[in-house]
């Protein structure tokens, strides 16, 4: 691609990504004070940072547009930017806006100053079954709050929940989501662990990949592993397809109840979110 066209490339991948959400007033790397990197994605960094004017905390997930036009994930980050940008949720993630210049697509997001929640997993092994109940109730929330908006996740895991000051549970990272009224899709997309049989078959799946996501998010913050993990990905792919996987004696009778509930093979027979959220081991640890 000679430098022309690539200049040219450039200019239509800022232009598609930005359409969804204009800010109303223009922003560039000079309204903020950066600060210290958080995160680091595919395509770039995450930085803590203050608006100038407000003083408001915010971070800042800055994107090389060079790396997207590589990959070719335009249309994914098109995509997150279009379904985070419509999303009002106390447990999802705002995007704030965006703004871009000639070597990143910035995106403005909500701070979670308790960073990913994978990191308390890593820190403590596993979590107590008090605080494993009120994040999967927020979790129960906010994805019942998106499949009324059509909208299916597909990539639910410790890497993309982040936790902020009251231990709220933040949804993030949109890039493997879709907004689908006819809520059937067959693309094979998020992480292994979490994939759900139906996806592994190759059959049409909708917002019950979440579900399945949920039992196995609930395992694993409970038992600080996987309940399908193994090896090489061909033992993971058996197991998640015969739904092969052993309950710890250490966890509640409750929480095993739900774990199972959500486990299910057949889509049409996991747990939904409203009985979730009704279930024994979320009630018992309700804030009141």
């Amino acid at each position: 691609m000679n430098k022309k066209n690539e200049e040219y490339r450039k200019e239509n991948v800022i232009t598609s990504i930005s359409s969804p959400i204009r800010p109303p007033i223009q922003m560039s790397l000079k309204n903020f004070d950066v600060g210290r990197g958080i995160g680091k994605g595919q395509f770039g960094r995450v930085f803590i940072a203050r608006e100038k004017t407000s003083g408001y905390i915010v971070a800042l997930k800055m994107l090389s547009i060079e790396e997207l036009i590589k990959a070719n994930a335009e249309r994914q980050l098109r995509r997150e930017v279009e379904i985070q940008a419509n999303l009002r949720h106390p447990n999802i993630l705002r995007l704030l806006g965006h703004f871009h210049d000639n070597i990143f697509f910035v995106l403005i997001l909500e701070y979670a100053a308790k960073g990913e929640l994978y990191k308390q997993l890593v820190k403590y092994g596993r979590l107590k079954e008090k605080k494993v109940s009120r994040y999967i109730a927020q979790m129960a929330e906010a994805l019942s709050y998106i499949h009324k908006k059509h909208v299916i996740h597909r990539d639910i895991k410790p890497e993309n929940l982040l936790i902020d000051l009251n231990d709220e549970i933040k949804i993030a990272d949109f890039g493997w989501s879709v907004h689908t009224p006819s809520q059937r899709r067959k693309t094979f997309c998020g992480t292994l662990d979490y994939i759900p049989p139906e996806m592994i078959e190759g059959k049409e799946h909708d917002e019950k990949v979440d579900l399945w996501s949920l039992g196995v998010l609930c395992y694993e913050l409970l038992t600080g592993t996987a309940p399908f993990e193994e090896p090489g990905n061909t033992a993971t792919y058996k197991r998640i397809a015969k739904v092969e996987f052993t309950l710890p004696d250490h966890l509640s009778y409750d929480a095993r109840d739900l774990i199972n509930s959500l486990l299910q093979r057949d889509p049409k027979r996991r747990l939904p979110l409203k009985d979730v959220l009704k279930h024994p081991w979320i009630r018992k640890y309700k804030k009141t």
